[in-house]
């Protein structure tokens, strides 16, 4: 077999080899399984030092799971299609592991305690460096194979954990470029233990009402740059963790989030609830956060810690997505610091920022703590709250999922809720509240069990 390799030069730098899976013996019919010629031009690609692997626009490569490798980008041309496989075996290591079955409707703190390790994987590496995926073409995750129990704002997943899109462990120099990645049933870019990360222009576009198919996780990453991204998904877009299984990558940290859009259905950016190490440095600026569930989450659940965050130029706009399936009541920023268990131990959120904030949402800012006041340190300047009704759904709760005990409180809305906190300073901060709104509404300030919360240069 005769297999086509262009040589380019891309500005100026070295030359660029090109593997054409359809040379490799790749149909792209839409039907058959290219998984054999598609992993067979990956390889020779990365045993001959490395290039591009192209799969030309205007075909649906349908395949189980690849395998990703050093010094290969996977570009995926314009029109081009990669979509999972309809059979489940085609998915390894299915065939030595056991899926268990969700009992659940609803996502729960019990089906939450992830430890990281997916039973199934579509496109996967690990121990590699300088892994892209690039180009203006298509990954279909095929979720609906996945599906378990369909209600009118949820889906369960049939079993769980089901299979991300991407699943990238101990990468070094990752890129992500203007790729479309779509129809994930599970975290739809899971990235474990990389360092020197470029996340760019890309686009992940979910089910709403699929639960767990966050967009981009990093997941004791470091040294990341995520930019101009536009992604929608339930549950959350940018989620930050640091499982259990994954520890011997240390801290998730030196992280910048730039210029997206995130629509969700419960967290835009979100911290946790996996949270057994530390995540440090980190700044989100300039992102506008529409129709979502809540806006920006700090989940700490685990005994590790949560410090020098800063968020800058946000505009979020949010609203309660359903009764009660997903976690969150509309707030645009929720800072919660709780144990997982009863006999678990937490760690504490300290030195965060929020600055030129603007939200517009049907509850107010809610901080809540360990009884031993675990978040200290938290600054809001100019930061503008618009209270407003933009649904049906009861209002005035206090959303602590997940954790023991009283998991809801229900109250009246408060602009600004803090509790079991300390040096908590509000400055420049206005809060208004529409007319459809003021029969839920409350006093501006709900402060329990706190010390040093100023709002405005007045101590409460």
């Amino acid at each position: 077999m005769m297999i086509h390799r262009r040589q380019e030069k891309v500005c100026g730098m070295e030359e660029i080899m090109n593997y054409h899976v359809i040379d490799f013996g790749a149909l792209g019919d839409g039907t058959t399984n290219d998984t054999r010629a598609l992993q067979k031009a990956i390889d020779t690609c990365s045993q001959a030092g490395g290039g591009r692997v192209v799969l030309d626009g205007g075909h649906t490569y349908r395949c189980g799971m690849l395998t990703l490798r050093s010094f290969v980008e996977l570009h995926l041309e314009a029109g081009a299609v990669l979509k999972a496989s309809d059979n489940l075996e085609d998915f390894s290591p299915y065939a030595n592991q056991e899926l268990k079955t969700s009992e659940v409707t609803t996502p729960t703190y019990e089906n939450c305690e992830y430890t990281g390790a997916p039973t199934l994987f579509f496109l996967y590496a690990k121990d590699c460096e300088w892994v892209s995926i690039t180009g203006a073409g298509k990954i279909d995750g095929n979720e609906s194979i996945f599906y378990g129990k369909i209600t009118p704002w949820h889906i369960d997943g049939s079993f769980y954990p089901r299979m991300p899109l991407l699943f990238l462990e101990h990468i070094t120099h990752l890129t992500l470029q203007n790729i479309t990645l779509t129809g994930s049933a599970f975290w739809t870019t899971h990235l474990v233990g990389c360092e020197d990360v470029l996340i760019e222009g890309i686009r992940i576009i979910n089910n709403l009402r699929l639960a767990n198919c966050d967009g981009i996780d990093p997941d004791h990453c470091k040294n990341m740059r995520i930019i101009g991204c536009y992604i929608e998904c339930a549950d959350d877009c940018i989620v930050f963790k640091n499982t259990e299984n994954a520890m011997q990558y240390g801290a998730c940290e030196n992280i910048t989030v730039s210029g997206c859009t995130l629509i969700s259905t419960s967290a835009a950016i979100k911290f946790g609830t996996e949270s057994e190490a530390p995540f440090r440095n980190i700044l989100v600026q300039n992102c506008n956060i529409t129709r979502s569930n809540r806006g920006i989450s700090l989940q700490l659940r685990d005994k590790g810690c949560i410090e020098n965050v800063t968020f800058s130029g946000l505009t979020i706009d949010t609203r309660q997505f359903s009764p009660d399936h997903w976690w969150g009541k509309s707030e645009p920023v929720a800072i919660t610091g709780l144990r997982r268990k009863e006999d678990s131990s937490v760690g504490y959120i300290k030195n965060i920022t929020f600055r030129d904030i603007h939200c517009t949402s049907e509850n107010g800012i809610l901080i809540y703590g360990d009884k031993t006041c675990n978040i200290e340190h938290v600054l809001f300047e100019n930061v503008t709250l618009k209270l407003t009704k933009k649904t049906d759904w009861p209002k005035g709760i206090r959303d602590l999922r997940p954790c023991p005990g009283n998991i809801q409180e229900k109250d009246k809305i408060h602009s600004i809720n803090v509790c079991n906190a300390r040096d908590i300073v509000f400055t420049r901060f206005d809060s208004t509240t529409e007319e459809n709104l003021l029969s839920c509404t409350g006093e501006p300030c709900y402060i329990k069990n706190s010390q040093s919360v100023s709002v405005n240069g007045d101590m409460l």
